[in-house]
């Protein structure tokens, strides 16, 4: 009998749509969005998937989720996403109006497709055969970046497969057996591993350097509040770690409208909810408390670019870009905000 070989199959990243909305993508070539890029770039975190043959279907949301475990991953045909005929590259919301019978039908039974659809057997048969020319190709364990419905064919199951997911198959020379289906990457938000996330995103390196900035002077806040706070016989202090990552990430999607609203909803999409809270929070605080969005608010109020000023140089330069009495009330609800939290820091401090 042939020594067992493990098949690792990764669903491709969230596609150049927009979070929340359902698309019927089979066929259609789309790019991975910021998000499915950064989903892709905590792949070469996961031990298991480093230093495995790569293969990928052609279609570019496959490649692109690829390329961060090879540079050149080998692309095969029959890896490929069931062709979804007449819905193929339409959101739902159109397809329903358009098809309101065959959607309604569809929402019972999910395995129900136009007639003009690929059928689920003929991407089960493509989808072995295409696996089987990968295990030809390759020895010992190997990673095939591939789709829902084609990785739902040999697993059987379609609801846990998410972006990114992990599914494992065990080849024993003779069938393919499902070992574990749809497991996400969550790798520890080590430093490392949030730079590799700005990159992904493509977060521009004047914005990357500011947020190291703001990481290390959160980094010292937090360790003059511990230290206060120890000598004075302890608080529930902040997370270090989680403010730590959301700082070196508070700015991820800088380049967006309401950028901490987008760079939460990223990072609570990757499976962060703690951090992406944290992210989400920065640009807005009430000053009532010290948790990590507290300390992040004011690390970053403390650094223009990559330098350290005061509140009031910050704040001066600042109000010269507000142009409306709403952005004026703004700038200034965050100036005293700010304060409120130095002063509650400087009272721990003094008490330590």
């Amino acid at each position: 009998m042939s020594a067992r070989r493990i098949v690792y199959l990764v669903r491709h990243g969230h596609p150049d749509i927009p979070l929340g909305e359902r698309w019927c993508l089979g066929r259609t070539d789309l790019p991975l969005a910021p998000v499915g890029r950064m989903q892709a770039a905590l792949l070469p975190f996961v031990p298991e998937l480093k230093g495995k043959p790569v293969f990928c279907s052609r279609l570019m949301r496959a490649v692109e989720t690829a390329k961060p475990l090879s540079p050149s991953p080998m692309i095969r045909d029959g890896l490929e996403e069931q062709d979804l005929g007449e819905w193929d590259g339409l959101p739902f919301t159109e397809i329903m109006v358009r098809w309101p019978e065959l959607y309604e039908a569809r929402e019972r039974n999910p395995d129900i497709w136009p007639e003009s659809a690929e059928t689920p057997e003929s991407v089960r048969r493509r989808m072995y055969r295409a696996v089987l020319s990968c295990l030809e190709e390759s020895e010992g364990d190997l990673v095939v970046v591939s789709h829902k419905s084609a990785i739902a064919s040999l697993t059987g199951e379609r609801k846990k497969l998410g972006h990114c997911s992990i599914s494992t198959l065990a080849w024993d020379g003779t069938a393919l057996t499902p070992l574990e289906i749809g497991r996400t990457p969550h790798p520890e938000l080590t430093e490392e591993v949030c730079l590799a996330l700005l990159q992904a995103a493509g977060t521009p390196e004047r914005v990357v350097n500011h947020c190291r900035a703001v990481a290390k002077k959160a980094m010292e806040l937090y360790d003059g509040l511990a230290g206060a706070e120890m000598a004075a016989g302890g608080a529930v202090l902040p997370d270090r770690g989680l403010l730590f990552a959301a700082a070196l990430l508070h700015d991820v999607a800088r380049t967006e409208p309401d950028h901490a609203a987008v760079g939460g909803a990223w990072m609570r999409t990757l499976g962060y909810p703690e951090a992406a809270e944290v992210i989400a929070r920065h640009h807005d605080c009430d000053g009532t408390g010290l948790d990590e969005a507290a300390l992040l608010f004011l690390a970053d109020k403390y650094i223009r670019e990559d330098r350290e000023v005061t509140l009031e140089e910050r704040f001066a330069l600042s109000r010269e870009r507000c142009v409306t009495e709403e952005a004026l009330a703004a700038h200034d609800r965050r100036y005293q905000a700010a304060k409120r939290i130095e002063s509650l820091l400087n009272s721990y401090n003094r008490r330590g």
